[in-house]
């Protein structure tokens, strides 16, 4: 990983829509441009070396970063009638939180909204859980969540794991698509909608595969 060197990409510019969603928008880009991209070759997930890197958990775990994808993945939550958030760790980890520290913070979201976080691989001591967090009840409306979307490999593992152990699936978010076919993956597996926040042309619009 030697020679990779951040940049910090300028806003977007245009006309600004005033409506609080498209405002968290708007900040979450800001600050995946601003802290996220990594400039140099990088393996992926996937085994694919590519010229650049979107690490979202350096923008995500920012306070601006951290308030602007809250509000837009607890909004998704209450569109989609969710009573679980949660995802393949550690990917999904922070997205999972945020959404959890917004609802927490919002009258308006039901109070048994949990966060779940799905395991690598399965405990082999105590409790021997491959689903950490509150216990998923019959009828849990899981909403899947994920930093960065490749190929989609973490998210399809987390989608097995949520629909083996019964529950049901009622969309899945991801905070950035580097649109490299993960999404069609994801909803032929999830069988519901896919939403990425973002996608690798708002944060690099100028990148060399485009």
């Amino acid at each position: 990983m030697a020679g990779l060197r951040a940049v910090r990409m300028r806003p977007p510019v245009g006309p600004v829509d005033h409506s609080s969603s498209d405002e968290a928008r708007a900040a979450l880009v800001r600050e995946l441009r601003a802290h996220a991209l990594v400039l140099g070759d990088v393996t992926l997930t996937s085994g694919a070396v590519a010229s650049y890197y979107v690490d979202a958990k350096r923008a995500i775990l920012r306070p601006a970063g951290f308030r602007a994808l809250g509000a837009l993945v607890a909004a998704e939550v209450t569109a989609r009638a969710a009573t679980a958030v949660g995802g393949l760790t550690m990917g999904a980890d922070p997205v999972a939180c945020a959404a959890l520290a917004t609802a927490a913070g919002a009258a308006s979201q039901r109070n048994e909204l949990k966060a779940f976080f799905v395991r690598k691989e399965r405990k082999t001591h105590g409790l021997q859980r491959a689903i950490e967090g509150p216990p998923l009840e019959p009828g849990e409306r899981c909403l899947i969540v994920e930093d960065v979307v490749t190929t989609g490999g973490s998210t399809l593992r987390a989608i097995k794991a949520v629909t083996d152990a019964g529950h049901e699936i009622c969309g899945v978010v991801a905070v950035l698509d580097r649109l490299a076919g993960g999404a069609e993956a994801i909803e032929r597996a999830a069988g519901a909608p896919f939403l990425a926040l973002t996608t690798i042309d708002d944060v690099y619009p100028d990148r060399p595969d485009r």
